[in-house]
């Protein structure tokens, strides 16, 4: 068999295997599938055969490149499911306020917060969206992210979203990553519809989401985005999202919801009854609540980044939903505010830290789960036969090295569907 990249004599090849053909669930979360002296073979954007290496070489008579990786790691490049990576301008100013004792929710009272973030993105036009974007997500390209999902949110009027949708859009189709759109004009009631909440909300039902769908076609989009609430106290309350999701979910849209950051609202018992493909935050979730998403298909993404950046103490009770079953998953919540991070190996490290997990298992939950939590657990996140040539050349000679080590870029080499993207 002829093949395009043959990345041979790894000393610790993770193929990150998934289980019965969904993510890895509960206690079984952390099986690296790993081979020592491994090697991985792609052809035409694939891996057709991964193992040892002389069983790989075996059946491989040439490769047209070929890589020596003895003394480092292989792994599937990561998978970040929750980002906010378009957007303008920047909120310095809030993080020496939240230095000086104010909270995020009176930060946002008094006109900060995420309508900071709104009234910079208002106006700009699609190209200065995209030239804003793309040194953060060359960033995370850098340090080892080859899927990514960007939300929209940051305009809270029909047609900012729409042009921050299509920026996602454009730089997915120019830049190596692959980005994977999320509709959030629900992200929090703008200035101008103070008091009127539910005017806004009937805004986004009526006008946003069917606007959302047919420049999803006008695009070439061939399924429509994920459709997501922030649903929290001082955004939208558990009835707004029920309201919001439930006419995103008839129009076809896959659902997510941001839920139990701060106050648990109950909005990760709507996420399970509505089947939503992920729930993301859960800091506040009640233990009934946890058990819900063990016994669903619901992904539950923790994005440690977050009560990080705010200096909190309480974060995602990542071994309750263990214990629970549930299919758990790490993103970076990448956005001005509250999470300004592109490396998931630093998600990593503090999911070791301060979610408890093992390095085994956030690696797991930043590269098979997390595509689980977009709906691509079938085609990127392992290096099983079948899925996409993206991988990473980790330049340790350990996978432990990526909860262990921090601060530094353990990622020496990307490459996407077969092709080095990033490195050398």
């Amino acid at each position: 068999m002829k093949v395009d990249l043959l990345v041979h004599s790894v000393t610790q090849l993770c193929t990150i295997p998934p289980h019965e053909g969904g993510p890895q669930r509960g206690a079984a979360l952390g099986d690296l599938g790993l081979i020592e002296d491994g090697a991985v073979a792609v052809k035409d954007g694939r891996v057709v055969a991964v193992g040892p290496t002389a069983e790989v070489r075996a059946q491989v008579s040439a490769a047209a490149r070929e890589m020596d990786a003895s003394g480092r790691v292989v792994c599937p490049g990561f998978v970040d499911p929750h980002t906010h990576l378009v957007w303008m301008g920047d909120r310095a100013a809030e993080f020496e306020m939240r230095l000086a004792g104010a909270t995020y929710l009176e930060i946002m009272a008094a006109g900060g917060g995420i309508m900071s973030t709104v009234r910079a993105t208002r106006g700009a036009p699609v190209e200065s969206l995209v030239a804003a974007m793309r040194p953060r997500l060359d960033r995370m390209l850098a340090h080892g992210s080859t899927t990514v999902e960007v939300k929209t949110g940051y305009g809270l009027e029909t047609a900012t979203e729409l042009r921050l949708l299509e920026a996602i859009v454009t730089l997915d189709r120019e830049h190596p990553v692959t980005l994977v759109p999320t509709f959030l004009g629900a992200h929090a009631i703008p200035e101008e519809y103070r008091g009127r909440a539910e005017s806004y909300v009937a805004l986004v039902v009526e006008e946003m989401l069917p606007a959302v769908a047919e420049k999803s076609r006008e695009l070439g989009l061939s399924s429509l985005p994920f459709c997501d609430v922030f649903c929290e106290e001082g955004a939208f309350d558990l009835r707004q999202t029920r309201r919001i999701l439930a006419a995103a979910q008839d129009l076809g849209f896959p659902l997510k919801v941001h839920v139990d950051e701060f106050k648990a609202l109950g909005g990760a018992r709507l996420a399970v009854e509505l089947g939503a493909i992920s729930a993301d935050h859960l800091v506040t979730t009640a233990p009934e609540e946890l058990a819900l998403l063990g016994s669903s298909a619901t992904v539950a993404v923790s994005l440690p980044c977050t009560p990080f950046g705010l200096g909190h103490s309480a974060y995602t009770p990542a071994r309750a939903l263990l214990e629970a079953g549930a299919a758990l998953a790490l993103a970076t919540d990448c956005n001005p505010g509250t999470a300004w991070n592109e490396s998931i190996p630093f998600v990593i490290a503090l999911a070791c830290r301060y979610l408890r997990l093992t390095p085994r298992q956030s690696l797991v939950a930043a590269t098979l789960n997390a595509a689980f939590a977009l709906q691509l657990g079938e085609r990127v996140g392992s290096l099983s036969p079948g899925y996409a040539g993206d991988l990473l050349v980790l330049d340790v000679p350990d996978y432990r090295y990526l909860g262990y080590r921090f601060g530094a870029n353990p990622v020496a080499l990307v490459v996407k569907g077969g092709e080095v993207v990033c490195g050398k």
